[in-house]
């Protein structure tokens, strides 16, 4: 998702924003915003899976150390 939302992001940088009406520099502004805040999701996403699969490890030590 990262990639795309780069991606993305460059296609939205490359548009000249003197040549667009009020609404569409509007438009434009409202959708840089919702990628910068899809991008932070993502990143809380994969700091969720992180500790996620922190958790899971931890939990599979005690089942095993429990089983010793």
């Amino acid at each position: 998702m990262a990639d795309t939302i780069a991606e993305t992001v460059d296609l939205l940088y490359t548009i000249d924003q003197e040549k667009l009406s009020t609404d569409q520099q509007i438009a434009l502004a409202t959708a840089l915003a919702t990628l910068a805040q899809a991008e932070r999701l993502e990143q809380i996403n994969e700091r969720l899976r992180a500790i996620q699969q922190l958790l899971v490890n931890w939990a599979h030590r005690s089942t095993v150390d429990g089983v010793r």
